[in-house]
């Protein structure tokens, strides 16, 4: 008998019986395999949160410095332009 064509090697595989262990049941691995992946990419994403911080910037404005150098002169001049120019709509 030749042994390419014994019996014993099918070229279908055979469904686990009823009393198999539940690792055998390919649809196991297809409910538990997904929750896994995500959790083993959670870590692994915490691991470069944890690995790569961003600086913290300090956009505190120290008491001695005027208010010319903290960054809002240019809204405040705005501001303050446009509510000197304005008109009312009787005023043309």
């Amino acid at each position: 008998m030749n042994t390419l064509t014994s019996p014993s090697m099918s070229a279908t595989p055979q469904p686990p019986g009823p009393g198999a262990p539940w690792w055998r049941f390919p649809i196991v691995w297809l409910v538990v395999g997904g929750p896994l992946i995500v959790v083993a990419a959670s870590l692994f994403m915490v691991g470069i949160a944890v690995r790569h911080v961003d600086p913290v910037l300090d956009v505190s404005v120290p008491a001695g410095v005027q208010a010319a150098k903290s960054g809002h002169v240019p809204a405040m001049v705005g501001r303050n332009r446009a509510a000197e120019t304005a008109t009312q709509p009787g005023d043309h």
